[in-house]
């Protein structure tokens, strides 16, 4: 990504995280992740990340989606004999996340994913998050979700986070730090 880009996501994010009226510092900002996850399409597909803390025991972050912006289906799966996979607890802030994790799939899902992306979305149980609700996925649960109309801000609850051994459903993906 140009850094041009990466300045106006950030800027987006940052107007949402105000919405959310969730304070952050402005060094906090300057280094958000920027995941365009190598598609270079990263107002479809990414996500904006802020990390609290990260370290052998849990994990702390803010999750931050553009209007209608996917971030793709992946698991966390186990990293060793210590480490089990990241366990992750969501809670909506601001605006509507669909969630979509495995079993029975839902009829008529208020996501809406662009075509190119399909193939690579498998599992269909929705689960809608509004403020204040939250949602504990166990560590390997193969997971994908999508922010409303008006974007989102979730809060992230783990235990340590190893975004380097996350598995992607698409091969294409690329986990790499703006």
């Amino acid at each position: 990504m140009k850094a041009k880009d990466v300045a106006e996501v950030r800027a987006k994010a940052a107007a949402l995280l105000r919405k959310a009226r969730i304070a952050v510092t402005r060094s906090e900002l300057e280094t958000m992740e920027v995941a365009d996850l190598g598609l270079n399409d990263v107002r479809r597909m990414g996500v904006e990340i802020i990390v609290y803390e990260n370290n052998d025991r849990y994990c702390a972050k803010e999750l931050v989606l553009l209007p209608r912006q996917i971030c793709p289906e992946h698991r966390h799966p186990r990293v060793n004999g210590r480490n089990m996979g990241k366990k992750e607890t969501f809670r909506c802030r601001y605006g509507e996340v669909y969630l979509y994790v495995a079993g029975e799939r839902t009829p008529r899902p208020k996501a809406k994913a662009p075509r190119k992306y399909k193939p690579f979305l498998s599992v269909g149980h929705e689960i809608v998050l509004r403020p204040g609700d939250m949602y504990t996925l166990p560590p390997n649960s193969l997971h994908w979700f999508q922010s409303g109309d008006r974007g989102a801000v979730l809060s992230e609850f783990s235990s340590t986070s190893t975004d380097g051994n996350d598995l992607f459903t698409d091969p294409r993906i690329r986990r790499v730090r703006s």
